[in-house]
């Protein structure tokens, strides 16, 4: 079993900058493919940025492309997600979440931990 914990949320204006942090415990996270996802008021929850287990391949979702930088430290079991320029529409919850294998389809179907999320408010 995987505990995922993240941190860093709150409310923030336009433009401004986040980091989330998630804190892993009961295994070691450098067998994991990580993700951070997001689920806005109605909406599905949906891939913002993934990492591979040693950090050498990250992916993003269009609309933080250039904007979010996903990284991982496996010495200290940590995710993070650095969010710049941020915008009204990155308002959400953030999830992070966890998988051992990966096949080409970062889904929130195919993960197997989840963390419960933190809130990011960016006002306008």
């Amino acid at each position: 079993q995987v505990q995922l914990v993240e941190s860093g949320g709150g409310l923030v204006q336009a433009g401004g900058s986040l980091t989330l942090s998630c804190a892993a415990s009961g295994r070691t996270l450098r067998n994991y493919y990580m993700g951070w996802f997001r689920q806005a008021p109605g909406e599905e929850r949906g891939l913002v940025a993934h990492i591979s287990w040693n950090g050498g391949t990250t992916n993003y979702a269009d609309s933080v492309k250039g904007r979010f930088t996903i990284s991982r430290d496996n010495a200290k079991n940590m995710v993070y997600l650095q969010m710049n320029s941020l915008k009204p529409e990155d308002t959400a919850v953030y999830y992070c979440a966890a998988t051992r294998y990966y096949s080409g389809n970062f889904s929130p179907a195919n993960m197997s931990y989840w963390g419960k999320g933190t809130l990011v408010t960016v006002s306008s």
